[in-house]
């Protein structure tokens, strides 16, 4: 295990031409001190987890003293903002400290979030806030652990310093990792200056790292393009099985990767609602649940555009039109086995659409549905009690049980295999947002226990967790009328 000084940085992106970037330090926080340490992404850098309580640690990872080998640079790129395009973006408030290689040879991005003003700023003040901080910390480990592809996050940093939003608010930094921060926007910008050796450039950098068997290969740009056509469409339909909505699916938020990334106004589904609109800012619904895997294409066909002097427009086209195959085997694999089916018939789709409309008629919990779903019996002749509870159609409601019941007996599957299989797919415990509030609220008091308990359980969302079992209650009334923006 190594110590923060110790660590293996490898800066290939500061090695690119300064096109892509700004050579910049952050800003130091005011006396920062440490609200939280994740020692599973620790263990990614083979970083000792006991260098948390080191004096020196809180000025390391809050970027207020330079990690030994660092070379902090903010990233430049544009993108289509709630569809409008924005000629230049670029990372306003978070600074790529460097990349770090694990014992292992895997890559990592130390990306820090907060870290103060750039020139790509526009206006900002290049803070984050505690708030902000403690959503993304928690969202991106929930989401490792529901197996879904997504930066990971080190550590927060505070301080009392006071940072102004709706409200004043003091000031936090976040150290995320992924590894590669590069979006569809780092390409945009750079096609759309009339720059294509740039985009060349880039990309075959990120082929030599990412998807090295293409590397040198006469058709690499198109099959990488499909590649990450492929990842984005499985990234979407993972989102959509299980309830997450990211709120901000701006192609500068797009990975290339195929990773959840920039956390803000997201939610999980507790109420099923298809139309449901996480982000207040997002008045005219561009980003509501039930569009993410349209929205996920848009976003590709103005990617595709940034590869066209790479990639011929038929070749794009048909990269493109792999989208929808690849999302619907997807979805409708991760969405039988959340069902409890091992085949695939014709008629899934249909029994699939007739359980949606009956829980978005009735309201149902998204996440309680499915763990309850496991006891329904093979061959079930009516709604367990569990599952009355849930829905005030039961004439409906035993409809589709019947249905689902033969289906299961179709099958001929064991009934206590099944439901095994299907708890270790359908998750117990998710992000509520009232759960990330109420950890919010306590650590305003200086009180991050939350945050760590927090962490904990949800690294293992599948498990029952005996006596922590209100973790899994829908939201009070209170938690009901939250409501997260931009700036969360």
């Amino acid at each position: 295990m190594r110590r923060l000084t110790e660590l293996a940085f490898d800066n290939s992106y500061a090695r690119l031409p300064p096109a892509y970037y700004e050579v910049v330090d952050p800003t130091a926080l005011g006396d920062p001190y440490l609200v939280a340490f994740n020692p599973d992404a620790a263990a990614l850098i083979d970083l000792d987890p006991a260098e948390a309580a080191e004096p020196e640690a809180p000025a390391y990872l809050s970027g207020s003293r330079r990690l030994p080998g660092a070379e902090p640079i903010a990233m430049l790129y544009a993108g289509h903002q709630f569809g409008v395009w924005v000629p230049q973006l670029g990372d306003g408030r978070a600074i790529l400290l460097g990349e770090v290689i694990g014992d292992r040879g895997d890559r990592w991005d130390l990306h820090l979030k907060g870290g103060g003003q750039t020139r790509f700023s526009r206006m900002g003040d290049g803070r984050a806030v505690l708030r902000s901080t403690i959503r993304e910390y928690l969202a991106s480990e929930a989401m490792h652990a529901l197996g879904i592809p997504t930066t990971r996050a080190l550590a927060i940093t505070g301080s009392d310093d006071l940072v102004y939003r709706e409200a004043p608010e003091t000031a936090a930094t976040l150290i995320r990792m992924a590894p590669s921060h590069v979006r569809f926007g780092t390409f945009q910008v750079f096609a759309a200056r009339g720059q294509p050796e740039r985009v060349a450039e880039l990309a075959d950098y990120l082929i030599r790292l990412h998807d090295a068997d293409l590397a040198g290969e006469p058709d690499r740009h198109r099959r990488w393009l499909e590649r990450i056509v492929d990842r984005t469409a499985d990234l979407m339909a993972r989102w959509m099985a299980v309830g997450f909505a990211h709120g901000v699916m701006n192609t500068d938020n797009m990975s290339v990767l195929g990773l959840t990334l920039d956390y803000g106004p997201y939610g999980f589904l507790d109420e099923y609602d298809p139309g449901f609109i996480c982000n207040h800012s997002d008045h005219e619904g561009r980003y509501a649940f039930d569009r993410q895997p349209a929205i996920g294409l848009w976003n590709l066909a103005r990617f595709a555009e940034a590869l066209l002097e790479l990639v011929p427009f038929d070749a794009a086209n048909t990269a493109l039109n792999r989208y929808p195959s690849r999302f619907e085997a997807t979805y409708g694999s991760l969405i039988r086995a959340k069902l409890g089916l091992v085949t695939e018939r014709a008629d899934d789709p249909e029994l699939v659409a007739e359980m949606l409309g009956l829980m978005a008629a009735n309201r149902v919990d998204y996440t309680r549905w499915f763990r309850t779903l496991a006891v329904v019996p093979s061959g079930a002749a009516a709604a367990p009690e569990s599952l009355r509870g849930m829905v005030s159609d039961l004439a409906r409601l035993d409809g589709w049980i019947v249905r689902y019941g033969a289906r299961l007996a179709a099958e001929g599957r064991d009934d206590g295999a099944r439901r095994g299989a299907m708890n270790r797919v359908n998750p117990k415990f998710v992000l509520r947002n009232y759960l990330a509030q109420q950890a919010i609220d306590r650590a305003r008091l200086k009180d991050y226990g939350e945050i760590e308990r927090l962490r904990s359980l949800l690294a293992t969302p599948f498990d029952e967790h005996p006596g922590l079992e209100h973790y899994a209650d829908p939201p009070p009334p209170w938690g009901r009328e939250l409501v997260v923006s931009c700036s969360s």
